[in-house]
């Protein structure tokens, strides 16, 4: 089983990019954010047409989450329980794989710039109702997964030029540490349980070329609770969508489980 997270940047302008890469990777489970889109201008047929279910969160011309699952799913939230927000930034679901459940969390967290400030307030608001939210999931005992745009970069090796995010609330002590304090309830930061290497990247700005000297970062992460990380494979990033023509400024990043 494949589950990804994809920042697709405007679900609508990107159709053609996800379905062909839906159709290349066939994922099972994937979580999308900033569709830019309400529910229903959603490009639902064109999904459903590649065998997926669909359940959106939206929000006309920012944020917005979906799950999309080869399996049968039902929704438990639209929205970040315990957290009041009008922006689209939370969806649950539960997945009925055969013979098991999965549960699935998609989530985009608030930029938080510029820091200090309420838009920062904000983002660590959102950090604090999620991690309370993902203890009570734990008690579950369930495979989850939280998949996402983080907007964190964890450490300095996931930049290229670590020194140019210090002062970014991308790079913020006070971030890095609610994202530890997330994963120190138990769950497994997929790609660093595979790999410690540097370089790998999520994210390329469309200014300054920072797609052609490789300036990247790396902000989407797929958190694993304890039963879904005994079974984790291998983590992929599919960078080469980075360089299609008009692509997202995110690339899909994906975990294969037993």
């Amino acid at each position: 089983m494949i589950i990804a997270s994809f920042n697709v940047n405007s679900v609508r302008q990107r159709i053609e990019h996800l379905t062909r890469w839906l159709k290349e990777r066939s994922p099972d489970i994937v979580c999308l954010q900033e569709l830019k889109c309400l529910d229903d201008a959603f490009p639902r047929m064109e999904i459903e047409a590649l065998g997926y279910n669909v359940a959106t969160h939206g929000q006309k011309t920012f944020n917005g989450v979906a799950i999309l699952s080869k399996y049968p799913i039902e929704v438990e939230h639209r929205g970040l329980p315990g957290f009041e927000d009008e922006q689209a930034r939370y969806i649950e679901v539960v997945a009925s794989l055969p013979g098991e459940a999965v549960r699935v969390c998609g989530v985009y967290f608030p930029n938080g710039n510029p820091a200090p400030g309420p838009k920062y307030d904000y983002k660590l608001a959102f950090m604090r109702a999620l991690t309370a939210h993902a203890a009570n999931l734990l008690k579950l005992e369930e495979k989850l997964v939280i998949a996402g745009d983080y907007n964190i970069i964890p450490d300095a090796r996931d930049a290229r030029y670590p020194e140019q995010w210090v002062a970014d609330a991308l790079a913020l002590p006070e971030s890095r540490a609610a994202l530890q304090r997330l994963i120190n309830l138990g769950f497994t930061e997929a790609l660093r349980a595979t790999t410690d290497a540097a370089g790998l990247y999520t994210f390329w700005d469309y200014q300054a070329g920072a797609w052609q000297r490789n300036n990247g970062i790396r902000i989407d992460h797929l958190l694993l609770s304890p039963r879904a990380a005994d079974g984790l494979i291998e983590v992929g990033i599919d960078k080469d969508l980075r360089a299609e023509e008009k692509p997202s400024d995110h690339v899909p990043i994906w975990a294969r489980l037993r």
